[in-house]
C-alpha cells in the first residue's frame, strides 16, 4: 500500500500514467479507506483473514487468486480529469484482451432500479456493481458475474486507482465470501497465463494513449521499503487499519 501511494507521487513528478501490477503471498483482505474495520472483523466469511487498509476507497477485496494493480495519473492527464475516464479506460482495455481470447465479457452499466446487492453497503467489492465493472454472463441488462472491479482516491494532484481481476475462486474462503473467477466462468480462459493477460493489457493501454510502453523491473523489497520511507510505517501501524 505504501508503494502504491508512492506511485501517485511519482506519477505527478513524471507527468504520466504509471501502473504497478502484483500478487499476494497469502489470502489477504484489503479494506477500502472508508470502510469500518468492525464490519470486516464480524464477517464469518472473511473475518479471520489478515487485513490491510488501502489508501483508495471502494469495497473490501479478498486477494490471493487475483491480479492486483495500482494505477496513478496526474489530475492534468487526459484520464485524470473525471473519475469514470480512468475506470473505463483500464477496464475497457481488459475487456478487449479477454474478448480476443474468447471470454464473453463486457462493461457493466446500471439500468432500472438497483438491487440490494448493488448497494455500496455490501462489504465485499465483488458483491457490488459500479458502472464500468467487467462482468461476464447474463443479458446486457443483467448483473452478470463480476470479473474485475476498481476503486479510486482523488488526491491533491493525482488520481490513485486500485483494481483486481479475479482469476479463480479462492479456496481459503467459505462460499459466502468466495466468488467465481475467470477460469471458473469461462472455458476459454482455462490455461490462460496471467503474464499473457498483463502483457496484452499494457499494450492495449499504451495504444489507447498513443504512448510508448516502458517496463521497469520490480525493486528489491528492502530498497522499495527505503524508498517508501514514512509511508511504510503508516500502513504498518494498526491505528491506520483501525482508523474507521
Amino acid at each position: 500500500m505504501a508503494a502504491d501511494s508512492l506511485l501517485a507521487e511519482q506519477a505527478v513528478e513524471r507527468g504520466t500514467l504509471l501502473l504497478r501490477i502484483y500478487g499476494w503471498q497469502s489470502s489477504t483482505l484489503s479494506l477500502g479507506a472508508f470502510q469500518p474495520l468492525e464490519e470486516a472483523v464480524a464477517s464469518i466469511a472473511v473475518g479471520s483473514l489478515p487485513r490491510v487498509r488501502r489508501p483508495s476507497g471502494g469495497g473490501a477485496i479478498v486477494h490471493g487468486t487475483d491480479l492486483t494493480y495500482a494505477a496513478a495519473v496526474p489530475k492534468t492527464h487526459p484520464w485524470g480529469t473525471t473519475p469514470q475516464q480512468l475506470y473505463d479506460a483500464l477496464h475497457g482495455a481488459m475487456v478487449e484482451v479477454l474478448r480476443e481470447r474468447g471470454v464473453d465479457c463486457r462493461l457493466w452499466r446500471p439500468g432500472g432500479s438497483p438491487s440490494a446487492d448493488d448497494s455500496e453497503e455490501s462489504l465485499l467489492c465483488f458483491d457490488r456493481r459500479s458502472s464500468g465493472d467487467v462482468v461476464i454472463g447474463q443479458a446486457a441488462e443483467g448483473r452478470g458475474q463480476k470479473l474485475m472491479g476498481s476503486a479510486q482516491r482523488r488526491l491533491q494532484a493525482a488520481v490513485l486507482q486500485h483494481g483486481s481481476l479475479l482469476l479463480r475462486r479462492n479456496p481459503d474462503l467459505a462460499l459466502a465470501g468466495s466468488h467465481p473467477g475467470l477460469a471458473d466462468l469461462s472455458g476459454s480462459a482455462v490455461g490462460l497465463k496471467p503474464a499473457e493477460i498483463i502483457e496484452r493489457w499494457l499494450e492495449k493501454l499504451a495504444a489507447r494513449l498513443g504512448a510508448s510502453l516502458k517496463s521497469e523491473p520490480a525493486r528489491d523489497p528492502a530498497l522499495l521499503r527505503k524508498a517508501c520511507g514514512d509511508l511504510t510505517e503508516r500502513f504498518l501501524d494498526p491505528r491506520w487499519t483501525a482508523r474507521r
